[in-house]
């Protein structure tokens, strides 16, 4: 999906909540990895997820966000594999503060996942989920995108690209006090010429 996919596909959710909700997802794991490879992506054994970290890498790189680039765990890693490709579940034993954990799992998580990321919890990591409706999973998160199964409008893989896209979008100014003052006044004033 390139850009212009999925800005086509931000217009048609525009009225439905689904990109508030993956905005607010996507803030939350923006700002839960606190420096370059903190942040820790696994799957479940049968969709390790490549996709997500993709995206989630170009997020980085393109954005300038070091701290968004995910640290790939896999289920079984090849031991010829290069150094970055070989991280393996023991990695999330060692997740600690500091550390962001995130589970992209539609399908439901197996017993040795929950396991690993209840470890990863209890070491101080902040858990994040994008899944397809595991209570289990969700139990363990401090921040969760469920996307249901059967949902027309927003398919997983579509749910990926929102919040990926997201994660690498600057962050919204918040509004103070001056801000909405300022616009009250110009509303009642109108604009403020200059000669």
């Amino acid at each position: 999906m390139d850009a212009d996919q999925v800005a086509m596909l931000r217009e048609v959710l525009a009225a439905t909540g689904w990109l508030e909700r993956t905005g607010e997802f996507a803030r939350a794991l923006r700002t839960s990895a606190r420096g370059p490879g903190s942040l820790l992506l696994v799957g479940t054994p049968a969709d390790e997820p490549w996709h997500m970290a993709a995206h989630l890498d170009d997020e980085s790189r393109l954005n300038h966000i070091p701290e968004l680039s995910p640290t790939l765990v896999r289920w079984s890693p090849p031991p010829q594999a290069p150094p970055h490709l070989r991280i393996g579940l023991e990695r999330l034993e060692t997740a600690g503060r500091g550390e962001a954990l995130f589970v992209v799992a539609e399908d439901r998580a197996p017993v040795p996942l929950l396991e690993r990321v209840d470890d990863a919890r209890r070491g101080g990591a902040t858990i994040l989920t994008l899944d397809g409706g595991d209570r289990e999973l969700e139990g363990l998160a401090h921040e969760a995108l469920t996307i249901p199964p059967r949902d027309r409008l927003l398919s997983f893989d579509g749910a990926q690209h929102l919040v990926s896209a997201a994660a690498g979008a600057p962050p919204e100014r918040r509004r103070g006090l001056r801000d909405r003052l300022a616009r009250v006044l110009e509303r009642i004033s109108g604009p403020v010429v200059t000669d």
